[in-house]
């Protein structure tokens, strides 16, 4: 068969991505005080020696404010720099691209984690020693039912926001980091600026559609004033949130940040009044993927697209009809961190093991020659069963 496109290398900018399998950012709500902890080089690091070409640290907050839970990462002093420095320099040992998100969760803060209920907490609840910094904000004091209002930002905070960002940029790119990513998606701040529903603003940023889009677009000018010209920047928006931005608004947003210098559109969805959205129909495999096929064909952009994205021949095909440029993995790498790996078996590469580090590919490369009748758990139901 001919070469699959899921392991062709891409070039953006500067770096080249050595293959089209990306693990997605997912929190894993295991930080102490923003700093990583060694849950997080296991969780990453077993990612990056999985044979991915892309590995993407989780949201990684750019002040205190906008921490989501307590166990949120955090990039808004230096002292984190030598910390998730730790996690690049591992993901590269392994040979993926490190890239990290950046993110910051306003009215979506101060909960706690999923696992103990998601609920917002209290300074009673929260057993923080900075609750009062840890302060609820948004572009309104809008806020979901049955949750605490945020305090509307002013303008002059706005401006504080965009030089964070910035400066958190800044630190990535000293930690070691290739790609970063701006999360403007799921309901957080950047997000709940651009919906209609969360911002309900007067100003300069809100209103219009182009006021709306105001902070998003003054992040990456700010952001790439503060991230290598030859480094890729990668955005994740909601393409339909089902709650007034949707497809057609994120198609002219595309065409305006790729004129910034965003170099891929990271294509989910929901979060203004919850996920998954409705309209996306069945929440079934690969359900997302109209939305990066869309933006990738009318706002002329590269595209990344995630969402129950789960075997190997699905991605190809993805890729093949031009849907996609990346391919993202999440809770599917979960379940088997060796997917990439995996998926070049399946998919018919010469050497699969090549995409493993040596203490990895020695062993399996290994059992390949000498053993000729045994098959990857992955690729059968049981010793005795059919094909899985």
């Amino acid at each position: 068969m001919t070469h699959p496109l899921l392991f062709s290398p891409l070039e953006i900018r500067g770096i080249t991505v050595p293959n089209r399998v990306v693990i997605a950012p997912m929190h894993q709500y295991a930080a102490i005080k923003g700093f990583p902890t060694d849950w997080h080089l296991m969780n990453i690091g077993r990612f990056a020696a999985g044979g991915a070409g892309l590995v993407m640290v989780e949201s990684t907050k750019v002040e205190r404010r906008g921490c989501g839970t307590v166990g949120d990462l955090g990039l808004w002093h230096d002292d984190f720099i030598p910390h998730v420095a730790r996690l690049a320099e591992f993901i590269r040992a392994q040979g993926a691209v490190p890239a990290i998100q950046l993110g910051h969760s306003g009215r979506k803060a101060r909960r706690s984690r999923p696992w103990e209920g998601g609920k917002p907490l209290t300074a009673e609840t929260a057993n923080v020693d900075d609750w009062d910094d840890w302060e609820l904000v948004a572009p309104s004091a809008e806020s979901d039912p049955g949750d605490p209002r945020p305090r509307a930002l002013g303008v002059e905070e706005i401006a504080d926001l965009v030089v964070a960002w910035g400066a958190a940029a800044r630190r990535a790119d000293a930690a070691g980091f290739d790609v970063l990513e701006i999360h403007g998606a799921h309901g957080y701040l950047l997000h709940q600026f651009l919906s209609p529903v969360a911002n309900r603003r007067n100003d300069g940023y809100g209103g219009s559609e182009d006021n709306r889009m105001r902070l998003v677009t003054e992040v990456i000018e700010e952001v790439r004033a503060n991230w290598p010209q030859h480094k890729p920047l990668f955005l994740r928006l909601s393409v339909e949130d089902d709650a007034g931005w949707g497809p057609e608004e994120n198609v002219r947003l595309g065409r305006r940040v790729k004129a910034l210098g965003v170099d891929v559109i990271d294509c989910s969805s929901g979060g203004i009044t919850g996920a998954p959205v409705v309209s996306a129909g069945p929440v079934s495999y690969g359900y997302q993927v109209p939305y990066a096929h869309k933006l990738r064909d009318e706002a002329d952009i590269k595209t990344m697209a995630v969402g129950l994205i789960v075997h190997a021949d699905q991605a190809e095909k993805i890729l093949q009809d031009g849907r996609a440029d990346l391919i993202a993995i999440a809770r599917e790498a979960l379940h088997n961190p060796n997917w990439a790996y995996d998926a070049a078996i399946k998919l018919g590469i010469n050497s699969p093991e090549d995409l493993l580090p040596p203490p990895m590919r020695y062993w399996l490369d290994k059992r390949s020659r000498w053993v000729k009748d045994v098959t990857p758990s992955t690729l059968l139901a049981g010793i005795d069963g059919p094909s899985a």
